[in-house]
């Protein structure tokens, strides 16, 4: 991340209290700009993908509804998508992104599941989709780039999206095929979350939870947390739990 972008999130993002919950909120809000952000509506697409036919992944349908049931105690209105076809994902997306824009609320966008990058963009990979080649991916997947897209019309005061979506690679025979999920800007006022560094893989986990979800599920519930310190105090312990194979970017 250059340095500029970096500025730009610590003093625009970072500083938010969007986890907070709402009659708690005010109280906790350090500037008036924070203070406003606070009154304006909270509103969370969360995706959780499990049961692929041919590489089913154990957790992100726990992780899914863990964060749903997080987000909603803290003031969000949350939709949460489990197992999610190409169609039903790519109508989600559709819909949270225009609801974003016409509430002009805070939002979160929450993805769990398989996702593979291709020619340097990053798709999202829906239960149904059966790939063989590489077309298949851009045929059957779901581009990230539309949501980006999305909310940069939108123009909404602040935009958080999670990635946990750089597991495991099932369809790493393809030629051309990158791992890991590649590097991306995120629009202005959007802080993008990784589950790891670009290129490389985040662990399903051992528990009930992924490594990464479950460290964000206990940051966000910390009083006070501001966005900057959630993430970094996620990356801190999901690079210590892994003994440094998993870095959250």
């Amino acid at each position: 991340m250059n340095p500029r972008r970096r500025t730009l999130i610590t003093s625009a993002l970072g500083a938010a209290t969007i986890f907070a919950p709402g009659p708690l909120a005010s109280v906790w809000a350090q500037s008036e700009g924070t203070l406003k952000l606070l009154r304006v509506p909270k509103l969370a697409l969360v995706i959780g993908n499990s049961k692929y036919k041919d590489a089913p992944l154990r957790n992100p349908g726990n992780d899914a509804q863990a964060i749903g049931a997080t987000l909603t105690s803290l003031g969000f209105s949350v939709v949460t998508k489990l197992d999610a076809s190409r169609d039903d994902l790519a109508a989600a997306v559709a819909t949270y992104v225009k609801e974003v824009a016409a509430k002009q609320c805070v939002g979160l966008f929450y993805y769990a599941g398989h996702g593979v990058q291709l020619a340097w963009r990053n798709y999202m990979l829906p239960v149904d989709a059966d790939i063989d080649t590489i077309d298949d991916v851009q045929k059957q997947a779901v581009d990230v780039t539309a949501l980006m897209e999305g909310l940069t019309k939108a123009a909404n005061p602040l935009n958080v999206v999670m990635l946990d979506a750089c597991r495991d690679n099932p369809f790493g025979h393809l030629k051309g095929q990158q791992r890991g999920l590649s590097q991306m800007d995120a629009p202005t006022n959007t802080l993008l979350a990784y589950a790891t560094s670009p290129g490389n893989v985040a662990s399903d986990g051992d528990g009930k939870n992924g490594l990464y979800t479950e460290s964000l599920l206990a940051e966000m519930k910390v009083p006070e947390a501001k966005l900057e310190d959630v993430f970094k105090r996620v990356r801190l312990n999901v690079r210590r739990k892994s003994q440094g194979a998993q870095i959250p970017w």
